[in-house]
């Protein structure tokens, strides 16, 4: 299956010429030309990368970012005219993961998404392989084996123990009730 691209441009010149370089890449390309048509796009479906525009009818770019990482983290090129250091350091800011100034070489955008859709596989195939496994400091969980490691060392534990500690390490920098606790590993009301 084809990666989706999403493209918020109102240039239609500039958005058509984007398509077709990474269409010719093999990626699937819709285009918005207007910043609110692209934001409900851009979170009523699922891509690989967003490209966006900052300067938009309707909203920026800068906006749909905004509204984006609310809710999703995929990757975010912005490519426009804004080149003052201000509209870059706040593009990054946003949540942005690159910042491209027009004009631009079409070959070095397609190289760019590649870099990024391909970073962001990687990224998120070793958080969901890594989700059974918990390391903070000294501390070593494997939910799979139900096994805790101290220092390298292994420490039995009873099944709620594991529970627990599994729950509170899950939480980090939360504080809970002893209710809540209850609640949650024991089931009590």
């Amino acid at each position: 299956m084809k990666d989706k691209i999403l493209i918020v441009e109102d240039d239609k010149i500039i958005s058509e010429l984007e398509k077709n370089y990474l269409s010719a890449s093999g990626y699937e390309v819709d285009i918005c030309y207007d910043g609110l048509s692209g934001l409900d796009a851009a979170l009523e479906k699922d891509y690989a990368l967003l490209i966006l525009d900052v300067m938009l009818p309707g909203i920026s770019g800068f906006d749909i970012c905004r509204k984006v990482r609310q809710t999703k983290d995929v990757p975010v090129l912005f490519v426009t005219a804004k080149q003052e250091d201000n509209d870059v350091v706040s593009g990054f800011s946003l949540g942005g993961d690159d910042y491209i100034t027009k004009p631009f070489n079409f070959t070095q955008l397609v190289a760019r998404v590649n870099a990024h859709i391909s970073r962001y596989k990687t990224l998120t195939e070793r958080q969901s392989a890594s989700t059974n496994i918990i390391e903070y400091g000294s501390l070593k969980m494997d939910k799979d084996s139900r096994r805790v490691y101290v220092d390298g060392n292994e420490v039995a534990m009873t099944n709620k123990e594991f529970e627990l500690l599994w729950f509170l390490a899950s939480h980090p920098n939360v504080v809970y009730s002893k209710d809540k606790l209850f609640g949650t590993i024991w089931g009590y009301e």
